[in-house]
């Protein structure tokens, strides 16, 4: 990868954390906008949960719909509206007299995060060589855990040590600074093969699009259910106090920081093999969650370990959806978040179901099952689209 490559990459990992940024730094200063603002706690919990679940809409309806309308578009253009609409939407927020202000300011740019998602995953796999692209793509969703991992506590430690609204400027200047960046430094991008909407959904009439969807659901409903009750886990079966909550919280974070740094040259070496074999690595580790996952000691590791597998489902996820569909690569990304999102609603769902008529400790079974389903998907698409029983055919 050459100069200009890692520019193009870290600029785009950049604008990613700044989005994921925007939407999950105000998580820790919620008090301070409360007081700010004069209004309860809960009420401004909304600027988190309002803006999940514009996202969420934005992620189910227009994720898939909005990369592909704007898929006959300059990518430059397109990634600079965006980015634009959250420095806009980031400014109004630090001059917002109101509560209400502050509430639309955050909750109209959610709709545009699914279009720069995809359009930065499909920018970094057509930027590079066809052997860097497994490496391009982590480095820009390494951007999204850094972002999920980082942005909480630099906007609360800011806030705490100047104001409310230095925190917001620091939300503004991260995403002016990618704006600024992306004009100057990132080359026009026309599309100079517009294939024709009807030729990008005709994907979706192909039964390997629909095998690798419903892997990818399972495979997100299996880490994102039993994620979701993580610090429910650690504080009702491991018994740790909140300190050692908060550690092992920030070690699950570097963790995920590091599988997404390694998970590149996984699938850059052997990637199908790599997705094949997922399902019982992970399943492996929840077994181990199940039957170690009492004692604190061993945990760390766990913690350490599910981490890296955490971030390294991401990559396969994204290359298991996108390789299914490589002629329509923006609405192949549109697909991975749109369904990936359905299978974390679902995951969670379940493994609540789980955890509601079993105890805590069973919420794995819910893990294993939804791994189980995604390796039935796994192994028919490898058998029914293998080299052998359909020559080129693309995976």
């Amino acid at each position: 990868m050459d100069n200009r490559n890692n520019l193009l990459i870290f600029i785009l990992a950049l604008g990613v954390f700044g989005i994921l940024n925007t939407e999950l730094g105000v998580v820790g200063i919620l008090p301070l906008i409360a007081e700010h603002f004069h209004v309860s706690i809960s009420q401004a919990g909304l600027l988190v949960s309002l803006f999940a679940l514009a996202l969420a809409v934005a992620v189910a309806i227009s994720g898939p719909i909005l990369p592909l309308l704007f898929s006959v578009i300059n990518r430059k253009k397109v990634m600079l509206l965006v980015l634009g609409g959250f420095v806009i939407g980031n400014i109004v927020s630090i001059f917002a007299t109101n509560f209400t202000t502050l509430l639309i300011a955050r909750v109209i740019p959610a709709f545009l995060h699914p279009v720069y998602i995809s359009i930065a995953l499909t920018v970094a796999s057509t930027s590079v060589s066809k052997e860097e692209v497994r490496k391009a793509v982590s480095k820009v969703i390494l951007g999204v855990s850094a972002g999920m991992v980082l942005g909480v506590p630099i906007a609360t430690f800011i806030a705490n040590q100047t104001s409310l609204k230095m925190a917001m400027i620091f939300f503004t200047v991260v995403n002016l600074i990618v704006f600024i960046a992306t004009l100057l430094f990132v080359p026009s991008m026309p599309v100079t093969e517009k294939r024709s909407y009807g030729s990008q959904l005709s994907v979706l009439k192909k039964w390997v699009t629909w095998l690798a969807i419903l892997a990818v659901v399972c495979l997100n409903a299996a880490r994102n259910g039993v994620y979701s009750y993580f610090a429910v886990y650690l504080q009702n079966v491991t018994n740790v106090s909140a300190k050692t909550l908060t550690v092992m919280l920030v070690l699950f974070g570097a963790a995920t920081i590091y599988g997404n740094m390694v998970a590149g040259k996984i699938l850059s070496k052997t990637a199908m093999k790599s997705v094949v074999y997922y399902p019982f690595v992970f399943g492996a580790l929840y077994l181990l969650l199940f039957f170690m996952g009492s004692f604190t000691g061993p945990m760390f590791i766990i913690v350490l370990v599910w981490g890296v597998l955490f971030a390294l489902g991401t990559n396969g996820s994204q290359y298991w959806i996108t390789s299914a569909a490589p002629e329509a690569p923006e609405l192949a990304n549109g697909l991975f978040l749109a369904f990936g999102n359905l299978g974390i609603t679902i995951g969670t769902s379940v493994s609540g179901l789980f955890i509601s008529g079993m105890g805590t400790q069973y919420v794995v079974f819910s893990g294993l099952l939804f791994l189980i389903l995604s390796l039935g998907f796994i192994l028919i698409r490898n058998y029914m689209y293998s080299p052998v029983k359909r020559a080129g055919q693309n995976f």
